[in-house]
């Protein structure tokens, strides 16, 4: 199953995940994280959800394509009264708080709306960090 767990991810993302948090909840939005790091396994069985598993499809991105395969993204959803609301009025102004953090947001992808995806990665591409991964090395320096 994939983490939930905030330390799971590189701890620059650690660090924005709770500010993100703490923005969040200074606006009056309580959020919930519900995915930090992702095995490559963990990866493509959500690749296979709607393709050749039963679902919706739920990512485009297959494993070592992902920024969860690197502890670099998280997502969230905003609660109400304690309860995940996925069709929130509130993903807009969570994802400006995002951009205050230099976060990228998945509600701006061009081809896959991910509203709940927030991602850093800076002068880094999917390239070098499966290399990295591959020889056991940090993905950001």
């Amino acid at each position: 199953m994939p983490s939930r767990k905030l330390e799971d991810l590189h701890p620059l993302m650690v660090e924005k995940a709770h500010r993100m948090i703490e923005l969040a909840r200074a606006d009056g939005i309580e959020i919930l994280v519900t995915s930090t790091l992702r095995t490559f396994e963990e990866q493509a069985d959500l690749f296979a959800i709607g393709r050749t598993k039963p679902g919706k499809i739920v990512t485009e991105a297959k494993a070592g394509e992902s920024w969860h395969n690197f502890g670099l993204a998280f997502d969230i959803v905003p609660l109400v009264n304690g309860k995940a609301i996925w069709d929130s009025p509130f993903w807009s102004r969570i994802g400006e708080l995002g951009k205050q953090l230099d976060l990228i947001w998945g509600g701006n992808f061009k081809r896959f709306k991910d509203k709940p995806h927030f991602e850093f990665h800076p002068n880094l591409n999917l390239a070098e960090a499966n290399q990295r991964h591959a020889n056991h090395q940090s993905v950001l320096a």
